[in-house]
């Protein structure tokens, strides 16, 4: 196992505990626990760092236009898929997520290092601009960092931030078009091009039936769409699966999550009119959660109450009441490199700990469980068991974001008796599949599904929360599931 490079100096020192701290999130959605989680991070990162450095030595010797390349985070990211591929190829897949290995030796995952004009639209656009550009966008947009602490960062001008993150958005759609006029294609998605441009431009514009049609079934045209498109939302995850691949959007969510708890809930200065919606219908969904939070704590202090009293044994301690928080992206046992200042490290591990989703892991020690942020149309549907009045459980089945033949959700499980380890199962009636899951293991018999608990989240207090999230296809109808149980007993829906 290679060892960490070490910082140039204190500006190097850290930056590097900041892509340290993206590195091991992304390496512990890769792989099957958190040793090879470590591994993996360490190894990707040792590579990451060696690139970058020979591309901007590169760089200072040489004259002229610089080489494309990557922002040092996406550029480091994308080296843990490389190590990752590696690993697969040297008979070492059996540290790696199965769903990564399926992704590995499929098409999918050939176009990230095909020829140049096959590769996402995504990667090629956010590699064609000027990296202090590139970089804005990748930590406003993808690492959720307030756009306020971002410029700072980078030595820009604070009082015009907004403007100039929509700057280079702009920039970002510029180059995604010259990439996917460049990109060989048929004659059909070639008669779309113009068409495409036009409605991606406004937010008020409506897409025709046809074109709706081809972006159903082209998936090079569906991911320049999500890059044309700035308005709606979307930009965050169109980056994310671009430039990512496998894992990008679950990438997202948990770097949402670990902005937040690290810098007290901030997020992005910049308005975002179009986005209100979503975010409101998030913080509606936090508002819902706190209040169980708040009942289970009155419930939990009255049980303390009647345990007290003479002639009982003593009870639950009022910290065992509802959810806690952990911190969002660092894998047990996991440090930032010693030589990186400590302060820029991922959260300790005796932070709170939290009940939202995150990524898919399965049945490993990773703490991260992001809170759900929804992406493009965001909706609610309340996932009904065939439950009684006194049922040990209620389910809220939340849809987070839904695409042609494809959907996010999660599940939120509150029981009312503490729990050593969980087992929660559903049925979907359409027929839906579920691809990848996190915070639990996934197994699906037709349309029976069932999530088990992760090594790190397998005790629940009583009245407490747990919560788990997948994606999943579909086709032709989406209802809500049903029939859900915990541990084989039904639960009622909130």
């Amino acid at each position: 196992m290679p060892d960490l490079p070490t910082p140039k100096d204190a500006a190097e020192a850290a930056l590097f505990s900041e892509c340290w701290d993206a590195v091991l999130s992304y390496a512990d959605l890769c792989t099957s626990g958190s040793t090879a989680a470590n591994q993996l991070a360490r190894e990707a990162f040792a590579l990451g760092i060696r690139e970058a450095r020979a591309a901007e030595s590169g760089t200072a010797r040489g004259a002229g236009r610089r080489p494309s390349r990557l922002p040092r985070i996406p550029l480091l990211l994308t080296a843990v898929r490389a190590t990752a591929a590696a690993w697969e190829a040297q008979g070492q897949g059996h540290k790696l997520d199965p769903d990564l290995r399926l992704w590995l030796n499929s098409d999918k995952a050939a176009r990230y290092v095909g020829p140049p004009l096959s590769r996402p639209i995504a990667l090629r656009g956010l590699r064609d601009m000027q990296e202090p550009d590139a970089a804005l966008l990748w930590l406003a947009e993808v690492e959720a960092l307030p756009l306020q602490a971002v410029v700072r960062r980078q030595g820009l001008d604070q009082s015009a931030a907004v403007e100039e993150l929509n700057e280079v958005r702009g920039l970002f759609r510029d180059r995604c078009h010259r990439n996917h006029l460049d990109t060989p294609m048929d004659a059909e998605c070639r008669s779309y091009v113009r068409l495409l441009d036009a409605v991606t431009r406004s937010p008020a514009a409506d897409t025709p039936p046809d074109l709706s049609r081809h972006l159903a079934t082209c998936v090079e045209c569906a991911e320049a769409a999500a890059c044309l498109r700035l308005h709606g939302g979307g930009l965050p995850a169109a980056l994310a699966q671009g430039v990512i691949g496998w894992g990008g959007l679950a990438y997202l969510e948990r770097r949402r999550r670990a902005a937040e708890v690290r810098l007290g809930g901030g997020g992005l200065a910049a308005p975002d009119p179009e986005g209100a919606a979503a975010r409101a219908a998030a913080n509606k969904a936090r508002v819902r959660r706190n209040g169980l939070l708040v009942t289970a704590v009155l419930v939990s202090g009255l049980a303390l109450a009647v345990s007290m009293m003479p002639g009982d044994s003593g009870g639950d301690s009022l910290a065992k009441a509802g959810p806690t928080d952990s911190s969002p992206v660092a894998g047990p046992g996991a440090g930032v490199p010693s030589s990186a200042p400590a302060s820029s490290a991922a959260p300790s591990p005796s932070a709170p700990k939290r009940s939202a989703d995150g990524s898919p892991t399965k049945g490993k020690g990773d703490d991260a469980k992001p809170d759900p942020e929804p992406q493009g149309t965001s909706s609610a549907t309340a996932g009904a068991g065939d439950g009684t009045k006194d049922a040990a459980c209620e389910v809220q089945y939340d849809l987070v974001n839904q695409w042609p033949e494809g959907f996010q959700a999660t599940v939120t499980v509150t029981t009312a008796h503490a729990l050593d380890a969980w087992q929660v199962a559903w049925s979907f009636r359409d027929g839906q599949r579920v691809d990848q899951m996190w915070d639990a293991s996934l197994a699906q018999d037709g349309s029976r599904v069932s999530a088990t608990a992760a090594d790190y989240n397998r005790t629940v207090a009583a009245n407490g929360t747990l919560t788990f999230g997948f994606l999943a296809s579909w086709q032709g109808k989406n209802t809500a599931p049903y029939a859900f149980t915990l541990n084989g007993q039904t639960c009622t829906g909130k």
